[in-house]
């Protein structure tokens, strides 16, 4: 039996429960309707002994899902304002920690496009699988905002300091990428998927042997795709926003590699009081040794200072509705900003 609610289908297969997201319009963009279905879902089958495992996935090959509804958010911010959006924000968050601390086995298929909250629903399941379509970033920076839906945990855990260049920069990961950088367990070919999904679906194997006959077992040829020379460049993790990004930004310029060119000038492009909150949230969570749970804590705190200043709307002005690409940030550049005016967001308002 398949039902659909707002833009999900569920179903039950024996002892597998199944959810597809299903927006394939929006590529799967996560907003309050579409995390209250999942939320539904799994609590109706997470005291069900009948249901040993949850399989999600997408009806689109395109995409997992490419993030939050962020045309949406905005709408609710002109209209509402941020306090309002920041609740549409924080029940995705609840849907995305379910999925976290879910007492059964989630396997998610992060096939084709996955970004921002679309991490934050694949990426904290007990199994994550990804495959040569698929496209992993936590973009935010771009458009005034801060790494979120637990992204923010899942970089301070990457290894060092290539954690840092990914939440800085919104770097995509290929999907042997992500599995090197700790946001997926299985790369498996898209050719393959549909005989996985079946398997997962029917069979009464144990997740992870199913899973270990379809991934790929060699990733070092797919994987070792991030130049060695990241390492030396981004090793500022001990000093300060306001001292580590001027040094950060002084040794890509002073590099002929072309990675180090495309940094800069992506750096140069993206909100700077994003990136020095990013930054100082990178290291808090990477310093106290957060949990996933604190760093969802700190992020829905983080994100109510950050949709509530012009960043947040000028930048979806920008990217999203005029797509003009000429965000007009306050303060303009990374100098500008204040770091009492960075130190203030890590309050709880």
């Amino acid at each position: 039996m398949q039902d659909t609610i707002s833009s999900i289908q569920y179903s039950r297969h024996g002892q597998a429960g199944h959810i597809t997201l299903d927006r394939p319009k929006n590529l799967n963009a996560i907003d309050r309707a579409m995390a209250e279905a999942i939320m539904e879902a799994l609590a109706q089958w997470q005291d069900d002994p009948s249901v040993q495992r949850i399989l999600i996935d997408s009806s689109s090959s395109k995409a997992f899902c490419a993030g939050g509804d962020i045309k949406s958010l905005y709408r609710t911010i002109q209209d509402e304002g941020p306090k309002a959006a920041h609740t549409n924000m924080v029940i995705p968050y609840q849907a995305m920690q379910m999925i976290a601390d879910y007492p059964k086995p989630i396997i998610t298929l992060m096939d084709g496009i996955t970004m921002g909250g679309g991490i934050g629903l694949g990426a904290h399941a007990r199994y994550r699988v990804v495959t040569e379509r698929s496209v992993l970033a936590m973009p935010e920076n771009l458009i005034g905002l801060t790494p979120d839906a637990g992204g923010s945990w899942l970089l301070a855990q990457a290894p060092r300091p290539y954690g840092l260049r990914l939440a800085l920069t919104g770097g995509r990961m290929a999907g042997a990428q992500a599995v090197t950088m700790g946001f997926a367990d299985y790369l498996v070919s898209s050719e393959k998927l549909e005989a996985l999904k079946a398997a997962l679906l029917s069979d009464t194997a144990p997740e992870d042997v199913i899973l270990q006959r379809y991934a790929a077992t060699d990733l070092t040829p797919l994987a070792d795709a991030f130049p060695r020379t990241i390492s030396t460049v981004y090793d500022v993790e001990d000093m300060g926003p306001h001292e580590g990004l001027p040094v950060l930004l002084s040794r890509l310029e002073a590099s002929d590699e072309d990675w180090a060119k495309t940094d800069l000038t992506t750096l140069r492009s993206l909100c700077p009081f994003s990136l020095h909150v990013t930054w100082r949230m990178q290291q808090k969570l990477h310093a106290t040794h957060a949990s996933c749970d604190d760093a969802f804590a700190l992020e829905t705190q983080l994100v109510l200072h950050m949709i509530s200043r012009p960043d947040f709307s000028e930048g979806v002005r920008a990217r999203v509705i005029d797509k003009d690409n000429a965000p007009r940030w306050s303060p303009a550049t990374l100098s500008e900003v204040k770091e009492d005016a960075v130190e203030h967001c890590f309050k709880v308002q």
